[in-house]
């Protein structure tokens, strides 16, 4: 039996200068692509529009009518189409970066009853304190959190050749793109059988 494919976003979070978010974003995505359950579009941050700047209204009410950036056209198209979420940050000051915060306050409807796997780096705490923010800001969108994710601490000294050196890592990447994968058709099956009551 073939197996179903989903949309699956990958966001790259980090717009810092000599980051490390692509290395990882760059192995995920070959995960993900070998996994076989989705069709990977990497979204890079660092090439969007994201102004901190608000528009009076919230998204959440002007709808379609929202005024975006025009250099924001391709990461809404994204966010709009896409099945499931997989967001790769790193921990800034125990939190996430801020072109995170922005991305995800420019959108609503976008996030709403969908699946978002995380895959983190860092110090010590390997970016879970950037996750726990994350799934706070992410549920009151009403977007459903995947438990099993992935984080990479001292990711400075862990990596080699753009690959986790935990011989683990690619088992992890699975058990996470599995959780994904059906959360990602059950959530499209509910959205197509009764309209999300957000």
């Amino acid at each position: 039996m073939e197996k179903n494919t989903h949309k699956l976003v990958i966001l790259v979070g980090s717009v810092r200068e000599g980051r490390f978010g692509p290395v990882v974003s760059s192995w995920v995505a070959e995960q993900a692509v070998a996994h076989g359950g989705f069709e990977v579009d990497v979204v890079d941050l660092a090439e969007v529009d994201l102004p901190l700047a608000l528009p009076a209204a919230p998204p959440k009410f002007a709808g379609v009518d929202y005024p975006r950036p025009a250099g924001m056209a391709g990461l809404t198209q994204a966010l709009e189409g896409a099945d499931a979420f997989l967001i790769v940050t790193p921990e800034y000051n125990h939190s996430y970066p801020a072109s995170l915060k922005a991305a995800i306050d420019w959108h609503f409807t976008q996030w709403t009853a969908k699946p978002v796997a995380f895959v983190s780096y860092g110090g010590a705490a390997g970016g879970r304190h950037a996750v726990l923010h994350l799934e706070n800001v992410l549920t009151e969108l009403h977007a459903v959190t995947i438990r099993d994710g992935l984080a990479f601490p001292n990711y400075f000294t862990a990596w080699t050749d753009g690959r986790p050196d935990d011989p683990q890592a690619a088992g992890y990447a699975k058990t996470m793109l599995d959780q994904l994968s059906w959360w990602a058709g059950a959530l499209k099956h509910a959205r197509a059988a009764e309209p999300y009551p957000a």
